[in-house]
């Protein structure tokens, strides 16, 4: 059995003005990853550098034990990617779709689409041009889960979606899990979403990896503090990564265990843990 299904070693890609720079991190199998950043932060590079779509300067990646620059047919079809745009022709139906489906995977399951479509209430005799975004992103998820695939890669698949369908998503990612060989690794910017369903985060900023642990081990780290702006200088620099002041005061973004025992801390969530981290402001 393989370990990880995800691994990512020292891997560079270059572009002009942007550099993907030496990133590493790793994904077990049964878990879900959130990878988080913001726009341009290099998201969808690390998604199209796994999947091939874009060549790497240097660097190894794995995906199920494979190397991505040589996998198979048959472990392509153990990967179920969503981009967050649907790439079905536009005036097809839904068994349209699926019988293309079925002559390009060997493993499709007409069982497990037809059980998806029906939880998801899709249309059968509707044009995909009819569908809501919604309903587009649904499709796309129930295609991907329906070649037997143990590797789930959604690149912002939920975005631009309302919480109720977003809820109805992450719930079908945990049930996916449950088998304890199957992975997902999702690209998201709604780092709420990633709090409730995510064993691990990986979070990338200009190109680089700021930090890549267990989910539960990077909250339980940091907490925010707030306090007036001149009270910010007792807190030890080493280990403050952050600090945004305004004219009410100030807050900071430290390790837990760095706060005084006369302040006053309240848990870090993922969203305060990005923005601190990327947008850090000296003391002066």
């Amino acid at each position: 059995m393989v370990d990880f299904a995800i691994d990512l070693k020292n891997v560079t890609k270059k572009y002009d003005g942007f550099m993907l720079n030496n990133v590493s991190f790793t994904l077990p199998r049964g878990c879900i990853m959130g990878l988080i950043g913001a726009n341009g932060a290099g998201k969808s590079t690390i998604i199209k550098l796994m999947l091939g779509i874009i060549k790497k300067d240097s660097g190894d990646i794995k995906l199920l034990g494979c190397d991505s620059d040589k996998l198979s047919n048959e472990v392509k079809e153990r990967i179920g990617v969503v981009f967050d745009e649907s790439f079905f022709p536009e005036n097809m139906k839904l068994r349209e779709i699926e019988r293309v489906l079925a002559n390009i995977y060997k493993n499709w399951d007409e069982t497990v689409f037809a059980r998806y479509i029906s939880e998801f209430g899709l249309p059968q005799n509707v044009a995909i041009k009819d569908f809501s975004r919604g309903m587009k992103m649904k499709l796309s998820i129930a295609c991907a889960l329906s070649h037997n695939a143990e590797l789930l890669v959604l690149d912002e698949a939920t975005s631009g979606l309302d919480p109720i369908v977003r809820n109805e998503i992450l719930d079908i990612f945990l049930d996916f899990i449950q088998d304890e060989n199957n992975s997902v690794l999702i690209s998201s910017h709604i780092t709420s979403d990633l709090e409730k369903v995510c064993d691990y985060v990986t979070f990338i900023d200009n190109g680089k990896i700021i930090m890549s642990d267990e989910k539960d081990l990077i909250l339980e780290k940091y907490a925010v503090v707030k306090c007036s702006q001149d009270e910010i200088d007792k807190l030890p620099c080493e280990k403050t990564i952050g600090i945004r002041k305004n004219k009410f005061g100030a807050e900071a973004l430290t390790e837990t265990k760095a706060v005084p025992a006369d302040f006053i801390a309240e848990p870090a969530d993922l969203e305060k843990i990005m923005l601190f981290t990327a947008k850090k402001e000296n003391r002066k």
